[in-house]
């Protein structure tokens, strides 16, 4: 049975490099406060602490242990990493509030099947701006960053989302555009 909370989960998705945290945080830190606060959601990711990315850092083992004690609503393994959204969510959701969340897209149906109401949204980068992006940052060598490379040529788009954000320009254009889309769902849910 599908979890159904008045809150809207917003899985945010994308190519390496797309944007998606600058795009969250952007509109969060855009969002009015006037209205129920918005919840970024920090994630588990079994590899060391890093600069550009706010997360938890776990060992694969500390990983298997929140898993086996249900503190995950969301998990994937890609890129050789384990990646967790904790279950706190649902609290969140359960309060109404609207939730986001940088997710892989091999997740969606799998959340989708969990999350009554839930919006898909996907930063889309031409692959040359993505190329130069994941190739900066420098998180990644050799293989890993040749399999993110090549996944990103291969998911251009995805036909699958609720709405589409480009971010092959001007950063806060793109968070714009994110703002607005939640602010229309969230405003249609009061």
């Amino acid at each position: 049975m599908k979890k159904n909370f008045s809150g809207t989960l917003f899985l945010v998705v994308g190519n390496s490099g797309s944007g998606k945290d600058s795009i969250i945080y952007g509109a969060a830190k855009k969002y009015p406060q006037t209205l129920k606060k918005v919840h970024v959601v920090k994630r588990y990711i079994t590899r060391p602490a890093s600069e550009t990315e706010d997360n938890y850092s776990i060992t694969p083992y500390e990983f298997k242990e929140m898993e086996k004690q249900g503190k995950f609503a969301l998990k994937w393994h890609i890129y050789q990493l384990n990646y967790g959204v904790p279950i706190e969510i649902d609290d969140w959701l359960k309060d109404g509030y609207p939730v986001l969340v940088n997710v892989s897209r091999t997740i969606v149906d799998e959340a989708r099947e969990k999350y009554e109401n839930i919006k898909v949204v996907f930063i889309e980068v031409p692959f040359e701006i993505t190329l130069q992006r994941v190739t900066d940052r420098g998180r990644e060598k050799g293989e890993l960053l040749e399999m993110r490379i090549e996944r990103a040529k291969a998911n251009q788009k995805f036909p699958g989302a609720d709405f589409v954000v480009d971010n092959s320009g001007d950063l806060e254009d793109a968070i714009d555009q994110f703002l607005n889309y939640l602010l229309k769902v969230v405003n249609q849910n009061k």
